[in-house]
């Protein structure tokens, strides 16, 4: 199931570098980070749902990816969404 609406725009504003940004790798891996934790409840109650399962690790890889040009490109940036998402490394 996407984001709602609002929550995803939220998630964009907080994530943002300037006003009409909404490809950034920031904005992306902060939207990546919402889908990932949905299906991670998902599955709390789902445990067989095999197929969706297969969309939650290419959701991961994608995000981690986009972690890895990040973290090559800007190392501050890369710290600065570790830390505002709580993401282990």
């Amino acid at each position: 199931m996407p984001l709602a609406v609002g929550a995803k725009q939220g998630v964009i504003d907080k994530h943002r570098l300037h006003e009409k940004d909404t490809g950034s790798p920031e904005v992306q891996i902060a939207l990546l980070s919402q889908r990932i934790s949905y299906l991670t409840e998902h599955f709390q109650t789902h445990k067989k749902d095999h197929h969706s399962r297969r969309g939650l690790l290419k959701l991961v890889s994608q995000r981690r990816r986009l972690l890895n040009y990040l973290k090559n490109s800007d190392i501050q940036r890369y710290l600065g969404i570790v830390s505002s998402l709580n993401l282990r490394r």
